[in-house]
């Protein structure tokens, strides 16, 4: 099951979620305000994309979490496993061992960003910050 690993605010209305586990509850498709989903951007400040960003390093051990789980009941992220899963060690090893099945995992009809740069220069952070460096382009 996932647990919640941190919790961090990133402004007085948002915190950041960050979920570890090797059983992985998860969202089939993105919900309503996925921050994944173009027609979100802005939904969201800056600084929660910065604080989220080790989920989709290379070998990242963390998942990003569902913004709209309930903190009893943490969810992976739809639009992460869809877009910025593809290097992250935990996800890809719950995969292999069939704890998590990304073939159920779609995009609900909506548009997704192509990557968490991608996503995270969308809604205001700079291209250049530290915190982009190690994530895939």
């Amino acid at each position: 099951m996932a647990a919640e690993i941190a919790r961090r605010r990133a402004d007085l209305n948002h915190d950041v979620v960050t979920l570890t586990g090797s059983q992985r509850l998860h969202r089939r498709s993105p919900c309503g305000g996925c921050p994944w989903r173009t027609d979100q951007n802005g939904s969201f400040p800056a600084e929660a994309f910065r604080l989220s960003a080790p989920t989709a390093y290379d070998m990242a051990d963390r998942a990003f979490g569902c913004h709209e789980a309930s903190h009893d009941h943490p969810l992976t992220c739809a639009g992460f496993l869809l877009r910025g899963a593809d290097h992250n060690f935990a996800i890809r090893l719950a995969a292999a061992r069939g704890d998590i099945d990304l073939g159920a995992v779609h995009d609900g009809g909506h548009n997704l960003h192509d990557s968490y740069r991608a996503m995270s220069v969308a809604n205001g952070v700079d291209p250049d910050d530290p915190a982009l460096r190690p994530c895939r382009p």
